[in-house]
């Protein structure tokens, strides 16, 4: 479809882009037919690329680090699953009113749901930044209360942990969980621990799940590990697909079925590859 005067223009604020969610949104405006173009940008200044979104009529703005808090001042009003975490990473431009969401909170809230994951079960978490938030509120919203945070960073790990009523742990010695979640670089395509676990060989072998956020690759070595050892496993690349889709449906109000949107993953992995 042609750019003309009535198109929508869909955008990302991020200090280091990427290219998935330009591809997953475009891939499936052109699939739908709907008049929308989606561009990321590489911003410093937040205030203001929050105040264009308004000025500008922009329709969505997805909000990547570092300014997931930092533009809460500039928006209007905070959906429950922003508010949940004090942390943005979507927002709507309902005629001039900016609303903020957190679809990474809603994609593993609705991945706990999905899997069923039994909230009387013990839980690790691994990490403590922005997306550790989420993961930490998701479990906690949904009836967890047996669950640890460990973190390389102890301040920010006992800081998360105390904000949802949680123990920190200083170390992953004499630990075992039912659940593990990774939600650090730990893994990841390209970093400087991608061959590293997220967590000991031994607790792994005693857990039933294990949760990776790493997107790229699939299967992170924590994954690989998991599945030799027969565990259940939710993987980093079903979070990013599920919380882009919650922010495609937020900006058309159109919900892509399930194969498009894994056709439209899948392509949007292969840019990213490249």
């Amino acid at each position: 479809m042609a750019i003309n005067k009535d198109t929508q223009l869909c955008i990302s604020i991020s200090a280091r882009p990427s290219n998935f969610g330009t591809t997953f949104h475009n891939y499936l405006y052109q699939k739908l037919g709907l008049d929308f173009i989606y561009k990321a940008f590489q911003v410093q200044d937040v205030e203001h690329a929050v105040k264009g979104v308004r000025a500008l009529g922009i329709r969505g703005c997805a909000v990547s680090m570092p300014h997931k808090e930092s533009c809460m001042p500039f928006v209007d009003e905070i959906s429950e699953s922003a508010a949940a975490i004090q942390s943005v990473n979507t927002i709507v431009n309902d005629n001039g009113c900016l609303k903020a969401y957190n679809t990474d909170y809603i994609a593993i809230y609705k991945l706990i749901e999905k899997y069923q994951l039994d909230n009387t079960k013990s839980v690790i978490v691994h990490g403590s930044g922005g997306m550790a938030k989420a993961v930490v509120a998701a479990f906690k919203n949904s009836g967890f209360n047996r669950l640890k945070v460990y973190a390389r960073n102890a301040e920010t790990g006992k800081n998360l942990a105390a904000l949802y009523g949680f123990e920190y742990i200083s170390s992953l010695d004499h630990q075992q969980a039912e659940i593990l979640v990774n939600v650090t670089p730990i893994g990841m395509k390209g970093g400087k621990d991608e061959l590293t676990l997220a967590f000991p060989e031994h607790l792994i072998k005693a857990a039933e799940t294990a949760f990776d956020v790493v997107a790229m690759p699939v299967e992170t070595p924590f994954i690989k590990s998991a599945e030799r050892f027969g565990k259940q496993v939710i993987s980093g690349a079903e979070v990013i697909v599920l919380q882009a889709v919650e922010q495609f449906e937020l900006y058309t109000h159109q919900r892509p079925s399930d194969e498009l949107v894994i056709e439209a993953g899948n392509v949007a992995r292969e840019t990213v590859r490249k």
